[in-house]
């Protein structure tokens, strides 16, 4: 089973960690996945106020922190949009007719962000329409800009899939729509990855890549692995990187190692743009074998973020033409 990677999204999780009390919500996140109910949604709560299926809601910046607790029990898919845009009115209406169907198997967020913009600050938002998905409170993958509906489809088929044995509403939605519930004996999990996310998730993060590195040497296109790998990479660098760095890497220009170690510090810091801006300086800078150096490290940079984040794009662009 293909697992949601947290990480890939961390700076969304940062993001969102200043929008909802997390704490609270990790605090119950245990217990919550135990139950085997289906997701609430008592009278006078956010979903019971809209018109239509009580798993379609309309969000305001009030209650936001009360929908995304509801991802405790099933995926919040959040729609971040906006009236004036075509694109947005569209995806609107695609999620809207798969939600309806979907036996309360995942929770539709639609946000105006003409009406509510301190969500979309939140979450970052550079584009509308941004589609972000939450389970247990963390953001756990995104896209922006519109989908076809045999794309969409098969997002939130890959979203249902990876969390069905995670979240304890999934199965009780797809009873309810009458759609197949996979059977708990029928998931099987990749041993060689459930090593590898346990090691990172106790700290150890050279043991996770040489879990990674073993899965990748027979099987070099394999995406999870691939990804767990930068992730595991980046957290050892990371762990060890001192935010002055950045000061010293701006007082010392032609200081590769100083410039490289400031942009995994600003990453880290959620200045994601600033260090890919330093990293393209950079380069820009420098030649030979230290110009690749710095390429291949942003480049590592850009695997830790969806490959349509909007500021990854960019700064490949800037990073063409800054080697071109």
């Amino acid at each position: 089973m293909t697992r949601p990677d947290p990480r890939k999204t961390a700076a969304l999780s940062a993001a969102l960690s200043g929008a909802v009390d997390l704490g609270a919500l990790k605090a119950r996140a245990d217990a919550a996945r135990q139950a085997a109910a289906a997701p609430a949604s008592p009278s006078g709560s956010p979903a019971a106020e809209n018109g239509s299926a009580p798993w379609i809601v309309d969000v305001s910046e009030a209650s936001f922190q009360a929908v995304v607790e509801q991802s405790l029990q099933v995926p919040v898919v959040v729609l971040l949009g906006a009236s004036y845009s075509p694109e947005s009115q569209q995806l609107a209406a695609s999620l809207t007719r798969f939600a309806s169907g979907s036996g309360g198997s995942w929770i539709l967020a639609r946000v105006d962000l003409e009406q509510a913009p301190r969500i979309g600050q939140a979450f970052g938002v550079q584009s509308v329409p941004t589609v972000v998905a939450v389970a247990a409170g963390q953001p756990i993958d995104a896209f922006a800009g519109p989908l076809a509906d045999a794309e969409l489809s098969a997002w939130i088929a890959r979203l249902l899939d990876a969390l069905r044995d995670r979240l304890p509403g999934i199965r009780a939605g797809e009873a309810r729509a009458g759609a197949p519930v996979v059977a708990e004996e029928d998931v099987v999990e990749d041993p060689r990855i459930v090593a590898a996310e346990e090691a990172f998730e106790r700290g150890d993060y050279v043991a996770a890549q040489g879990y990674y590195s073993e899965i990748l040497a027979s099987e070099p296109a394999h995406e999870l692995a691939k990804e767990g790998l930068a992730q595991a990479r980046f957290a050892e660098r990371a762990e060890g990187v001192d935010p002055a760095v950045i000061a010293k890497a701006d007082g010392a220009l032609e200081d590769v190692d100083a410039q490289l170690a400031a942009a995994d510090a600003q990453v880290a810091l959620q200045q994601v743009e600033e260090a890919f801006r330093r990293l393209v300086d950079t380069v820009r800078r420098v030649y030979g074998e230290d110009r690749d150096r710095v390429r291949q490290h942003l480049v590592g940079l850009f695997e830790l973020f969806p490959a349509d984040d909007p500021r990854v794009a960019a700064a490949r662009r800037n990073l063409a033409s800054a080697l071109y």
